[in-house]
């Protein structure tokens, strides 16, 4: 790699997790390309996919916001939300603007890009498709859920998940952005509603299973009710393999730290716990496991630490490019 030519990393997933990892990310000197999944149904996103017939905008603004590099009140105004008694209640402004954008071009692609050259964004979104999709799940008692809110609320057991119509297509500069990435990150997110999702996208996930560059998955720290209920580590690379039919990851990120019982007891109350990281298994699996201290508390909610993460990854990063170009 020349000097001038900044190496290039892909994040794919969606939902809280995403935009906290890209907000560390950006400050390092590195090419970023975000993937990020069209198939929220809820909110003021669903609302707007439903009357507009446009992709959900919620998941991307989210992204354009942790990348952006304006005057915080800027990125406040696009984040507000509204609270009012009337149609404009629950939408985010955001929201609004990238679907005024998208129905004066015709294209929610093209609105990504201009609403990036308006927030000054640190590197390049791009959505799962072009297109909305639905997201399907097969439970375990053999019923079939549509819709990703419906999915999660259903509070079942999933076997599998499914999107339709079969004729999505990937953006080109989504599979061109793989091929040339340096490292392939994956998550962290909800793994049935916002990873999946995306790799479930005709030929993006054979890009990713085929692509030479290092690929890691930050695995959740918390389990999920209604998703991933009693998983360990081990378990959601196994989902990831079973629906790509590859095992593609070399590296796997998990936390080290012990919960505080405190918050174990909140989130316990909504069927959620610390994901185990089970490393016998893990090392089955053939991945390298990478744990740290990486949680961090904010707001009573329990998310990825984005500075540790982010210099966690962007070592793996130099390591892995150093190699590469003096082989």
């Amino acid at each position: 790699m020349s000097d001038n030519v900044h190496p290039r990393i892909v994040v794919i997933g969606g939902g809280t997790g995403l935009p906290v990892l890209l907000r560390g990310l950006k400050q390092f000197p590195v090419e970023i390309t975000a993937i990020v999944t069209v198939a929220d149904d809820g909110g003021s996103s669903g609302k707007i996919r439903e009357e507009l017939n446009i992709p959900p905008p919620g998941d991307i603004r989210n992204v354009l916001a942790a990348l952006s590099d304006v005057e915080p009140l800027v990125e406040e105004m696009f984040q507000h939300r509204f609270k009012t008694s009337n149609e404009l209640s629950g939408h985010s402004l955001g929201n609004l603007i990238l679907a005024a954008m998208t129905s004066i071009t015709g294209n929610f692609v093209y609105a990504i890009q201009e609403m990036s050259k308006v927030l000054n964004v640190r590197g390049k979104v791009l959505p799962a498709a072009n297109q909305s999709v639905v997201l399907h799940a097969k439970m375990a008692d053999g019923t079939i859920v549509s819709g990703e809110s419906k999915i999660t609320n259903a509070k079942k057991k999933i076997n599998k998940v499914f999107l339709s119509p079969e004729n999505i297509r990937p953006l080109p500069e989504t599979l061109q952005a793989i091929r040339q990435a340096d490292l392939i990150i994956i998550g962290p997110g909800s793994l049935y509603t916002s990873i999946l999702p995306n790799l479930l996208v005709p030929r993006l996930g054979d890009e990713v299973c085929h692509s030479k560059a290092k690929k890691v998955y930050i695995c959740n720290l918390m389990t999920q009710a209604g998703e991933t209920y009693g998983f360990s580590a081990s378990d959601h690379v196994k989902a990831i393999y079973e629906h790509m039919n590859c095992a593609f990851i070399d590296t796997i990120l998990v936390n080290n730290k012990e919960i505080p019982q405190d918050v174990q007891l909140r989130y316990k109350e909504e069927l959620a716990s610390p994901v185990h990281y089970d490393l016998p298994q893990l090392f089955e699996l053939g991945l390298k496991v990478v744990h740290a201290d990486i949680a961090n508390l904010e707001n009573s909610a329990l998310r990825h630490d984005p500075k540790k993460v982010a210099q966690i990854l962007y070592n793996l990063l130099i390591n892995e490019t150093k190699k590469q170009y003096e082989a």
